[in-house]
């Protein structure tokens, strides 16, 4: 066998100039990648994201954009596969808000005309789904009569309109909201769980079994029943208010307080049997729509009046009730509101920071709850 030859193997003039080529294409590429997110970031900075930014540069609509500054209806807009560049200036001025079908809802009303301002509103006063469905509508009239309270609801617009309270838009929502469109006692709210703010009367029940929360008895020393029983928070907020009367020489009774399910059917069977079925339709609430069962109410007198109205405690109640926060909850003038006569002795717990409001605002509970705090 011949001996093999041993050779030096050497890079040919177009392979170098290959990988030459290569790291030019590639230096480009860097360069380019640079260039591009160099443009980026002036959006990026505005809190626009990547891929708002990416069409923001594709659409050729930076120079626009940077003159608007930071935009969260904007931001959606570029996101969104529903922009229209038509839309822009209009998007720009239309309050953002947390929903999937913004941009697509935005667009609709839009074209059915409706303005930035009315489009805002509608989107601040429903859910996603809600403000889809009512995209659908052909163009309604009162969007800022009903809907520039914080409190008012979308889904509630074709009974806003169909009630129509003569005192105004504002009573109108509130009594709408309160199911006030309602015939009392038709389709109530059931209300399950126990809170110092829940709203129980002719539209909002507790069924047979709802027991409030920390149920205590009540002391001999506040009452002539020893079987009366609150809830600890009221019962103790009672006793801190009796306890400021008592220095002016002034003192309480508790003449009620908590009543059972079963309780209120026998004080209903009572009164049909006293009083007929009238009476009680205009006078007693039924079984589940008394506040008493919150254990949050109660039956106030005076110890040295048989008449609670013309006693020295009275007008002193009425005063100093909700710095212990308490309010007397039926009072003459909201009897429209509350579905309830005047009762000069009930009195309901809802806690110091909701009296003091209720007290200085000159409100009902319904119309605070209505406001503040009804999901």
């Amino acid at each position: 066998m011949g001996q093999v030859t041993k050779r030096k193997l050497k890079f040919k003039a177009p392979v170098i100039q290959v990988f030459k080529y290569i790291g030019i294409v590639l230096a480009i590429l860097l360069a380019v990648f640079l260039f591009y997110r160099y443009q980026l970031h002036p959006l990026l900075r505005l809190n626009y994201s990547e891929k708002a930014s990416n069409n923001i540069l594709f659409s050729l609509k930076k120079k626009d954009v940077l003159q608007v500054g930071e935009n969260k209806t904007l931001n959606a807009a570029f996101e969104s596969d529903y922009y229209k560049e038509k839309y822009f200036k209009e998007y720009t001025r239309i309050d953002y808000q947390k929903q999937d079908n913004l941009i697509k809802n935005i667009n609709t009303f839009l074209k059915k005309g409706y303005t930035t301002g009315e489009i805002s509103t509608i989107l601040k006063r429903g859910t996603d789904q809600e403000v889809s469905e009512f995209a659908k509508r052909d163009r309604v009239r009162y969007v800022d009569e009903f809907f520039s309270f914080d409190f008012s609801k979308l889904n509630l617009y074709d009974r806003y309109v169909n009630f129509s309270d003569e005192s105004g838009f504002e009573d109108t929502v509130v009594y709408v909201n309160l199911d006030m469109d309602k015939e009392d006692y038709t389709e109530p709210n059931e209300v399950k769980v126990f809170s110092t703010n829940m709203l129980v009367n002719k539209h909002n029940k507790l069924d047979e079994k709802f027991e409030p929360d920390n149920l205590v008895k009540v002391d001999e020393k506040y009452t002539d029943d020893e079987d009366i029983k609150l809830n600890r928070i009221a019962y103790y907020a009672f006793i801190e208010m009796d306890n400021a009367a008592s220095k002016e020489g002034l003192s309480f009774v508790i003449n009620s307080g908590y009543r059972s399910y079963e309780d209120q059917e026998e004080i209903c069977n009572l009164y049909l049997r006293d009083y007929g079925q009238e009476y009680v339709d205009k006078y007693v609430a039924k079984p589940g729509f008394s506040e008493h069962q919150t254990g949050l109410a109660f039956d106030i007198g005076s110890k040295n009046s048989n008449v609670f109205a013309r006693s020295k405690e009275y007008p002193w109640i009425l005063e100093n009730a909700h710095k212990y926060g308490f309010i007397q909850r039926f009072p003459s003038k909201y009897e429209r509101i509350t579905g309830f006569r005047f009762e000069s002795w009930h009195f309901r717990y809802v806690g110091k920071e909701a009296a003091k409001y209720i007290i200085e605002n000159d409100m009902s509970y319904e119309e605070y709850y209505a406001r503040f705090l009804m999901k």
